[in-house]
C-alpha cells in the first residue's frame, strides 16, 4: 500500500496472460502490474493435466449417473411387465443385477447375452428364489429353489465367505462356463468376476449342480432345505433342462442386500 498526498492508494492487481515467449528457460510470463509472475513450461503443463483428470472425472460420473437412472428405469419397467411383485424377488434385487448385467455386457464378456440369473438369498430358502431370466424378451424362464451353503445359515442364508473350505456361499456376479458330468451329476462350471467376494470361486470348486436334497420332498419331510459346501444347488429334476440354458457365458448373480457388498463391489462400482 502507497500514499499519495497522505492518502492511502490500493492497487488491485490484475493477471493478464502474454504470449508465449520463447527463451532460455522456456517460461509463460503473465504481467502483473510493474511486476512479473513467472509460471514455468511445467507448472503449466501440470495444471493442464489436473484440469483435464478433473474434467474427465466429472464426465464420467455424469455418465454414471445417466447410466444407473436408465437401469432403475429398466428395472422397474421389466418388474411390472414380469409381474414380478408376488415372486418374492425384490425391484432392487433386479435393478443391482441389471447394473451388472449391463456391465459385464458392455466389456463383452457375455457371450449368453439373453441369459440373467438371479438367487435372491434374501430369501428363506423355502422360496422358488432363483430367477432365469430373458432379458431381451422380458420373459421368466425358470423359477426354482436353490441352496445355499451349509455354514452360511439354516433357513436363511446370512454369512457369506469367498475363502476356501469355508462352505459358505459367496455373493456377487459370475459369469458361466461349460458343463460336464461330476460327482454331482452334470454341473455347471462358474467363474467368479466380484473381486474379494466370488474370484474364488474355481479355485474352491463351486458349480452349479443338481441335487436331490434340494426338492419339496425334502421340504416336506424336515421343515428345511438341504445345504451344500458352496454351491448354488438346484433341484436335480431341473438340472438337465436349466444348467444348458445358463451354460456358455450368461450372467449368473448370488444377491443379498449387504451394506459392505454392495458398496464394494467392483462390478456394481465399476
Amino acid at each position: 500500500m502507497k500514499t499519495l498526498n497522505g492518502k492511502c492508494l490500493c492497487l488491485t492487481l490484475f493477471l493478464i496472460p502474454s504470449t508465449l515467449v520463447e527463451g532460455k528457460n522456456d517460461v509463460v510470463y503473465f504481467k502483473v502490474t510493474n511486476n512479473k509472475a513467472i509460471v514455468t513450461k511445467a507448472m503449466a503443463m501440470k495444471a493442464a493435466a489436473s484440469f483435464k483428470a478433473s474434467a474427465a472425472a466429472f464426465a464420467r460420473a455424469r455418465a454414471r449417473k445417466a447410466e444407473l437412472r436408465m437401469v432403475s428405469m429398466e428395472a422397474v419397467s421389466m418388474f411390472a411387465e414380469m409381474q414380478l411383485e408376488d415372486s418374492g424377488i425384490s425391484e432392487k434385487a433386479l435393478e443391482y443385477a441389471l447394473i451388472g448385467y449391463h456391465r459385464l455386457l458392455r466389456k463383452g464378456l457375455l457371450q449368453k447375452k439373453e441369459v440373467l440369473t438371479i438367487c435372491d438369498f434374501s430369501q428363506s430358502s423355502s422360496f422358488k428364489r432363483m430367477y432365469v431370466i430373458d432379458v431381451q424378451s422380458r420373459k421368466l424362464l425358470y423359477r426354482t429353489y436353490v441352496a445355499h451353503g451349509i455354514n452360511s445359515g439354516d433357513e436363511f442364508a446370512n454369512s457369506f465367505s469367498n475363502i476356501p473350505e469355508s462352505n459358505k456361499s459367496s455373493l456377487g456376479f459370475y459369469i458361466t462356463k461349460h458343463s460336464y458330468y461330476g460327482s454331482n451329476g452334470l454341473s455347471l462350471r462358474i467363474d467368479g468376476v466380484d473381486r474379494g467376494f466370488n474370484n474364488m470361486a474355481s479355485e474352491r470348486n463351486i458349480v452349479i449342480h443338481g441335487a436331490p436334497y434340494v426338492s419339496e420332498r425334502i421340504l416336506h419331510k424336515y421343515g428345511l432345505m438341504g445345504t451344500t459346501l458352496g454351491c448354488p444347488a438346484i433341484p436335480d429334476e431341473l438340472s438337465h433342462e436349466i444348467i444348458p440354458a445358463l451354460a456358455e457365458g450368461s450372467c449368473f448373480f448370488i444377491y443379498y442386500p449387504s451394506t459392505r457388498y454392495l458398496s464394494q463391489s467392483h462390478v456394481l462400482n465399476d
